[in-house]
């Protein structure tokens, strides 16, 4: 819990998974003149040197945490990845960002799911840390449109098929974009139907360029590979 009696503000450890709600989370704590955030903290498949859920390059949420100006603990995990070994690799790079950064708090960018906050929670009660979830309850039309006309840009980097069509996979996060998924996929993709990669935005001091490249199917989920454009 927070030390109270600790002058200045709350440093926050934010969890990243290089999509629009991270980056949003990031964007709301900026805002926020009580905290400081001190770091990120993603998980990546160590076979293919990609973000753990949404499949982008390691080096692109590299580029993302260079351009919001913050460090970034970056904690591999195996392929295939059972519970057991991700709960230790989770527990030694959270210990890392525990010694590196001194937190107060951790925080989240989840929007509903009680039993995936319920985990967190669970999970985090060990640290001594407080649980932060800033975007939590915001209702999902309302937040998709706010983070669009905040000037949050992002694409698409992975959906399930089985939910909504393949066509919009390396699509822009946007209005259009919006106005074509089925009524019953959640705006923010909160339920896993689609997974982002922000490369714009208020919470970044420059965007990161990038290009869309081929799309696959691995495992039921179709994915479009990005990279980054340097001059």
């Amino acid at each position: 819990m927070t030390d109270l009696s600790r002058p200045g503000k709350t440093r926050v450890l934010l969890s990243w998974s290089s999509g629009k709600d991270s980056a949003w989370t990031l964007y709301r704590l900026q805002r926020d003149p009580t905290v400081e955030v001190v770091g990120l903290l993603t998980t990546y498949n160590q076979a293919f040197a990609r973000s753990a859920i949404h499949g982008v390059r390691l080096t692109l949420v590299r580029a993302q945490a260079e351009a919001a100006g913050l460090p970034l603990v970056e904690i591999p995990l195996p392929w295939p990845c059972s519970n057991e070994q991700y709960e230790q690799a989770m527990r030694a790079g959270l210990d890392e960002a525990m010694q590196r950064f001194v937190p107060d708090a951790i925080a989240f960018g989840d929007l509903f799911l009680e039993d995936i906050r319920a985990y967190r929670e669970s999970r985090m009660a060990q640290t001594g840390l407080d649980v932060l979830f800033p975007i939590w309850g915001t209702p999902t039309d309302q937040l998709a449109r706010t983070m669009i006309s905040g000037g949050l840009q992002a694409v698409v980097t992975c959906l399930d098929p089985a939910r909504m069509p393949e066509s919009l996979a390396g699509a822009a996060f946007d209005l259009d974009f919006l106005v074509q998924l089925p009524a019953t996929v959640d705006p923010c993709g909160e339920n896993g139907e689609f997974h982002s990669f922000a490369w714009n935005g208020p919470m970044f001091k420059w965007p990161i360029r990038v290009a869309v490249g081929e799309t696959v199917t691995r495992e039921g989920f179709v994915y479009t590979d990005l990279t980054e454009l340097v001059d």
